[in-house]
């Protein structure tokens, strides 16, 4: 009766039943998994969503691209990191997990391939499954620091991979792709006419100093079709408020039969509150305190670790940014 998108066995595994029995006796646990930044002790204003009350929200004005206004306030994002976006290659998605659902509608078929790092996000499983797609692994491999295993690249390519993703910086392995990794892609990939998607949710959180600006920015490049992922999440730590974006970049040509494309399939859902779009520009204006308090835990815990582990049996493999 039901869809072979989804796992056949929904039993919770060991780890969760362990957990829950373990809080069903009252016992304290100390997460080290936790990754929600709303439990984790971060003073956040108490008017923070505030802006969500906007009366402009009161009137249904539909656009399937994002409200405009909500649209700058992205391109303003991208430019306080260094990049320069028009308006017109931005569509808001209501998260990062509905941007990829959006994207493999509109490069992949039912079978169609989709190429994806690993170690990285266990999410990328169930997504590409419930696009009835094949998620096929290239590695990533330490030496000194994280780097793409080209190599694993060629192996995983086939006359149906439609998309290459990458996580920059991943998750959990915490490394920036380069500019030269980003070189090798594009030139894998756009003869190919395969298009790279690069979640850069994570972009802010640097853990050594100057590894945002070594990084490689999908969107400065005009050679390959691609796509730049973010939102509110993890940019201000409101991952209840459900806003995330797309910015399209790479050939023009290209990318304005992207855009179109993905109006109408946005059209299509309308996935995204009013109230958000309308609060955008100040909930990214204010969340700036919150990410400033995130970016200094993360860096600190970084220190700490490395710390405790230099004379024990232990190695902190490097890591450059990130949760």
């Amino acid at each position: 009766m039901f869809s072979l998108r989804l796992p056949g066995d929904l039993t919770p595994n060991r780890l969760t039943r362990t957990l829950s029995d373990l809080r069903a006796q009252g016992r304290a646990i100390l997460d080290l998994t936790l990754s929600n930044p709303t439990r984790a002790g971060f003073d956040y204003p108490s008017d923070l969503l505030a802006p969500l009350a906007d009366d402009r929200a009161l009137i249904y004005e539909p656009n399937a691209r994002g409200a405009p206004a909500a649209r700058q306030a992205v391109a303003h994002e991208y430019q306080r990191q260094g990049v320069t976006v028009s308006t017109d290659q931005i569509v808001l998605t209501a998260s990062t997990s509905d941007a990829y659902s959006l994207l493999f509608k509109l490069l992949t078929d039912a079978g169609d391939e989709v190429l994806v790092p690993r170690p990285s996000y266990p999410l990328f499983e169930h997504l590409t499954h419930l696009d009835l797609l094949v998620p096929r692994p290239y590695d990533l491999e330490y030496d000194g620091r994280w780097s793409i295993d080209f190599a694993s690249v060629a192996r995983a390519l086939g006359p149906r991979t439609r998309a290459l993703l990458i996580v920059s910086p991943n998750n959990p392995t915490g490394s920036f792709v380069t500019g030269a990794e980003l070189d090798r892609l594009a030139a894998t990939c756009a003869p190919r006419n395969i298009a790279v998607i690069s979640d850069e949710v994570f972009a802010d959180y640097h853990l050594e100093v100057d590894a945002f600006e070594r990084a490689g920015r999908m969107l400065t490049r005009e050679d390959v079709l691609s796509f730049s992922l973010g939102g509110l999440s993890k940019s201000t730590g409101l991952p209840q408020v459900k806003l995330g974006w797309i910015a399209a970049g790479g050939p023009p040509a290209l990318v304005n039969a992207a855009v179109e494309r993905l109006e109408l399939i946005g059209d299509t859902y309308l996935s995204v509150a009013t109230p958000v779009q309308m609060a955008a520009s100040l909930l990214l204006e204010r969340g700036a305190t919150v990410r400033t308090q995130i970016q200094a835990r993360v860096a600190e815990n970084y220190r700490w670790l490395r710390q405790r582990t230099v004379s024990s049996a232990c190695t902190t493999l490097r890591s450059e940014a990130g949760w």
